[in-house]
């Protein structure tokens, strides 16, 4: 499931990316592979157990920052393959891991001494996941003796790359962020931790609940590296300067995995310091509300809350935060509803999609303003815990605002009326 967020025009799109996994132990050592659930006969079980003992050393040459290590899983006469993961260990070499573990999911092809197997890798950072960040690999192994040597590795079928894969990692830090670029000028990833940093305290003013208050984010360098990082065409993000990526609706037993802001260079460098500010603090407060966010949560509600926190420090009007709202309130085109999710995609009319974020920036605006901050981040928090999108606006407005949608659609008709008419 994807929401939208807003980018380089002020709209971007914000992906909730699905992945399942525990939460990793916390030793830097830990490497551990699990074989994987279900009933299998003997042959298959010795297998999986074979190809965990490979995909430990691997994973703990990772952390111990072993070339010699990380290539002895590798088949002896892979030659392209063997320089390519040493390139990539070498990408690595900044970046502060606190753990790095490979679970076998299946063994999808097997034929004697050659298996194909999909993998689970879950890595985190050192100070800043409290969750791991999960990718599929399909890895294609053959046995010599005993054990068994990767010869191919692969994003699995509907994964992408990781940054490493795309050149050598730059790692800076900040008060409260990460950046972790490819091929961009330090300075520039400097600029993006100083923004997140003043991000944070802002986001945190607006949701003063628990949350990390530390964002990692990524830099590649071209939107076309962003897209490959995300697994979309390029198309989908040229204008677009930043997306979240992570997992909404964790609960107690299942935690969220960990948050990615992920920058398009080229969009975000033509914002000038105000639309920076504003793109990373939208994308700062996506982190934040995550673990309150789930299915039951309109796209109305989190874009237009994110906004409602990336906007509400700044000396701006609403005609000019909102202007293509501004000018259909003024053309005597009012909405008539709330928008729904499908209205925030971005593969559509762009001057609908701003009246999209727009709408849902005024509607929070309404809350915080009517209500009072407070109410405005328990109606979230309402809305988010409820078990399915049925019902779960209607409840919480009337528990938390008092209110009924009905009711509050009026109201809000009103208020566009008086702020932007």
């Amino acid at each position: 499931m994807a929401v939208r967020g807003r980018g380089a025009r002020g709209r971007r799109p914000q992906r909730r990316r699905r992945a399942a996994g525990p939460v990793l132990a916390a030793l830097l050592t830990a490497s551990a592979c699990v074989a994987p659930a279900g009933h299998r006969d003997a042959a298959t079980s010795l297998t999986v157990r074979e190809i965990d003992a490979t995909l430990e050393r691997r994973a703990a040459a990772v952390l111990a920052r072993d070339p010699e290590g990380y290539l002895d899983a590798l088949a002896p006469d892979a030659v392209k393959l063997r320089a390519a993961q040493r390139t990539e260990l070498a990408n690595l070499a900044d970046v502060p891991l606190k753990s790095w573990t490979y679970e076998v999911k299946d063994i999808t092809e097997q034929d004697g001494e050659w298996a194909t197997t999909e993998v689970e890798l879950r890595y985190r950072i050192d100070g800043y996941d409290t969750a791991p960040i999960a990718t599929r690999r399909t890895l294609e192994l053959m046995r010599d003796g005993e054990r068994w040597y990767v010869s191919a590795d692969r994003p699995a079928k509907g994964a992408s790359d990781q940054l490493w894969h795309q050149g050598e990692v730059e790692v800076v830090r900040g008060a409260h962020s990460l950046v972790l670029g490819v091929g961009r000028p330090e300075e520039e990833l400097r600029q993006v931790a100083d923004t997140v940093d003043l991000a944070v305290p802002a986001v945190s003013d607006a949701w003063p609940r628990t949350w990390a208050r530390r964002v990692v984010v990524l830099v590649p360098d071209s939107v076309a590296s962003m897209a490959g990082l995300l697994g979309s065409p390029e198309t989908s993000y040229r204008g677009i300067a930043a997306v979240t990526t992570g997992e909404a609706g964790a609960t107690g037993k299942r935690p969220a995995l960990a948050d990615r802001v992920i920058v398009n260079p080229e969009a975000y460098a033509s914002l000038g310091s105000f639309g920076q500010r504003v793109v990373l603090t939208h994308e700062t407060t996506h982190v934040a509300t995550r673990t309150s966010t789930s299915a039951a949560t309109p796209v109305w509600l989190s874009e237009g809350f994110a906004d409602w926190a990336a906007y509400r420090g700044e000396d701006r009007t609403p005609d000019l935060i909102a202007p293509e709202l501004t000018g259909a309130v003024r053309a005597g085109d009012v909405p008539a509803g709330l928008p729904v999710d499908k209205d925030f995609g971005f593969d559509g009319d762009p001057a609908e999609l701003a009246r999209a974020y727009e709408s849902a920036w005024m509607a929070c605006e309404l809350i915080a303003e009517r209500w009072g901050k407070e109410k405005l981040t328990a109606f979230y928090a309402a809305v988010g815990a409820h078990p399915g999108r049925d019902g779960a606006v209607e409840q919480a407005m009337g528990s938390v605002l008092a209110t009924t949608p009905e009711e509050f659609t009026a109201d809000w008709r009103d208020y566009l009326s008086a702020r932007l008419g």
